[in-house]
């Protein structure tokens, strides 16, 4: 893939990009099942895991930990240990981690317009195969 079709005016290909596509990589975070909600869920502010685990409905707690160690690790959200008995934790999204917010909430509102045009053309497809 050319790298520099992909950038915005301006810009030019790094050695990091050459190393890694940033596309493919933003892809491979936002990719997942459970990302996407996380994100959104902590839009409105810091939530502690349980309160994320009772929103993601569906989520075990398994996936939840390795999601939120995901976007950590990215730099997506921050976790903070409050010292209190018993420990209290929170998640809350970062400068980048809100910035991908936008693309993620226009993803959103797509896919809510555009629902019953994507499942009437489903069907149509799938009646004439």
């Amino acid at each position: 893939m050319d790298l520099a079709l992909l950038l915005p005016p301006g810009m030019t290909v790094t050695p990091a990009m050459k190393q890694q596509c940033p596309l493919r990589d933003t892809l491979d975070r936002i990719g997942d099942r459970w990302t996407v909600i996380v994100v959104v869920l902590l839009l409105p502010g810091p939530r502690r895991f349980t309160e994320l685990m009772r929103a993601a409905e569906g989520v075990s707690q398994r996936m939840l930990t390795h999601t939120l160690r995901g976007l950590e690790r990215d730099g997506l959200l921050t976790r903070t240990v409050h010292a209190t008995v018993p420990p209290k934790v929170e998640y809350e999204l970062t400068p980048p981690g809100r910035a991908l917010a936008g693309p993620l909430t226009e993803l959103l509102h797509w896919s809510v317009r555009h629902q019953e045009s994507v499942l009437e053309a489903r069907r149509t497809f799938d009646d004439g195969h």
